[in-house]
């Protein structure tokens, strides 16, 4: 007999529907999983056999055969496991197949017959409904995230709770979605508060914050670098719904959602150790490669503290999705192109020793040369604003005055990008750092003094039209913060002066 169930796999964050036909043919006994299954999926036929004989049911003792359509595209992963052993139990007539076929499948199962997790939840459950699936059952850990779709979730916790359901033994209980599903409500521990003095970085984190700029700040160690950085997401705005839902497919995938948790609410902030490797930033792995670094930290911050430490090629893969927001990755089983619109905020020393320009610096002019050449022109070109962190003076420090809360300023911000969001309305950007070259000129005018100013720096330090472009989106966001529509000499000034480390210290 044949019977056929509706799954849901994955290629990149596109999940799409699949077809699980099993089929019990005369012949001696034997079990074959067809359509281009990986390790995982080809390793289900003893989960499945054992699952299905420990629930207390009978495996079927014939020539089995399972295929997974469309059998063009590679599966993988675990998640076949629940709708093979459906498949199988309705072929062999031991649950009434025309009550299935209104209800997508997925889940793994363990040998006891127990229902585990799987990733790329989300984006399987949108593909089943896209596809006309307005049921699902699946396991329990991964309720709260097939919610989010708008489907009638059954979770389920072993393969005999999903037999008695079709039997109509014992009926699941179906998951709703959370009331506060798209609420952000975990405290922030780190607070600008705490920071002392450095009035000028607190100003760049907060224009950066505004208008989801690149910044790079450069000190002496112990000037407070990382820990400004760190105190960068309380000052962020809450994510769009868009961005929210872009955010948890890519976490979904990559199998990272916090337990229990339905959507990642909160901009993510990766804070990634300079041991990285390129394909861990840009996304890697067997088959279908899976996000990295940089697709983890979209709409959010990927933080690279001691840049010169990292490995050159990392860094250069950074280049690409700085500039378009996006990674593609080739592979044997295709392409994938993984969202990376990230705000890159990172620090280092000015020399290896930490102290170049003071007495307490050993380095010769060579050493530090080649510092900072790791850092490449096009990579330094692409970040909009560098700040300079000098030393916490002692009076600051002891004067225990605390600084400008982040509650304040994460005010300023939200506001500066609510008029973002006005101006970039059905636009598919969220901020001023994602603008187009035709989106600057239409919204970056600036007025003679202010277009006399921007050619007098553009011709003395030799900038590109890339430089050009991002100091109008900086300054464009500076006016913003003042709230104010026309771009002022003010505000195109603070601007230029936050591109100053290419001639200071790069010479270029």
């Amino acid at each position: 007999m044949l019977a056929t169930v509706i799954s849901s796999a994955l290629f990149g964050l596109k999940g799409y529907p699949v077809t699980v036909e099993a089929d019990l043919g005369n012949g001696l006994p034997a079990f074959e999983i067809v359509g281009l299954p990986d390790a995982a999926v080809k390793e289900a036929k003893e989960r499945v056999k054992s699952a299905i004989l420990n629930s207390g049911l009978r495996f079927p003792d014939r020539r089995i055969t399972v295929n997974l359509s469309p059998a063009s595209l590679k599966k993988e992963g675990a998640g076949f496991d629940l709708p093979i052993a459906v498949a199988l139990l309705c072929a062999s007539e031991q649950l009434p197949l025309e009550r299935t076929v209104t209800y997508g499948f997925l889940g793994e199962l363990s040998l006891s017959g127990e229902l585990r997790p799987v990733r790329g939840v989300l984006p399987e459950c949108m593909a089943l409904k896209e596809s006309g699936i307005r049921r699902i059952i699946l396991p329990e850990a991964n309720a709260a995230e097939a919610a989010v779709c708008e489907l009638e979730v059954y979770p389920a916790r072993t393969l005999a709770d999903v037999v008695a359901h079709f039997s109509a033994d014992r009926l699941l209980d179906r998951k709703h979605a959370s009331s506060d599903l798209w609420e952000d409500t975990k405290d922030i521990a780190l607070d600008f508060a705490d920071v002392r003095g450095q009035q000028v970085a607190r100003r760049g984190m907060e224009i950066a914050a505004s208008g989801g700029h690149n910044i790079l700040m450069i000190g002496p160690p112990g000037s407070g670098k990382t820990m400004i950085a760190k105190r960068l997401p309380s000052i962020l705005p809450p994510m769009t719904r868009e961005e929210t839902l872009e955010v948890s497919q890519i976490y979904s995938v990559a199998g990272q959602l916090p337990k229990g948790k339905a959507l990642l609410t909160r901009r993510p902030f990766r804070n990634v150790h300079h041991s990285v490797s390129a394909p861990a930033l840009a996304g890697g792995g067997a088959g279908v490669p899976r996000p990295g670094e940089l697709s983890l930290a979209h709409n959010g911050v990927l933080f690279l503290d001691e840049l010169p430490e990292f490995h050159r090629d990392a860094l250069e893969v950074l280049r690409q999705p700085l500039e378009d927001g996006t990674v593609s990755l080739s592979r044997v089983a295709g392409q994938v192109e993984y969202p990376a619109s990230v705000m890159l905020v990172a620090s280092m020393n000015p020399c290896r020793c930490g102290y170049y320009g003071t007495e307490k610096c050993h380095c010769t002019q060579s050493q530090v040369e080649q510092y900072l050449r790791k850092i490449s022109g096009p990579l330094l070109d692409r970040i909009d604003i560098h700040i300079e962190v000098d030393a916490v003076a002692y009076e600051e420090l002891e004067s225990r005055r605390a600084g400008e809360s982040s509650a304040t300023i994460r005010e300023r911000v939200c506001s500066a990008r609510a008029r973002q969001q006005e101006r970039f309305a059905d636009s598919g950007i969220f901020c001023n750092a994602q603008m187009s070259p035709a989106q600057v000129d239409a919204f970056c005018t600036l007025n003679e003094e202010g277009n006399a100013l921007l050619k007098s720096v553009f011709d003395r330090l030799g900038m590109s039209a890339r430089g050009y472009h991002r100091i109008l989106k900086v300054a464009r966001t500076i006016a913003d913060l003042d709230g104010v529509d026309q771009i002022g000499v003010v505000h195109l000034a603070e601007a230029i002066q936050y591109r100053s480390f290419d001639r200071k210290y790069w010479g270029r």
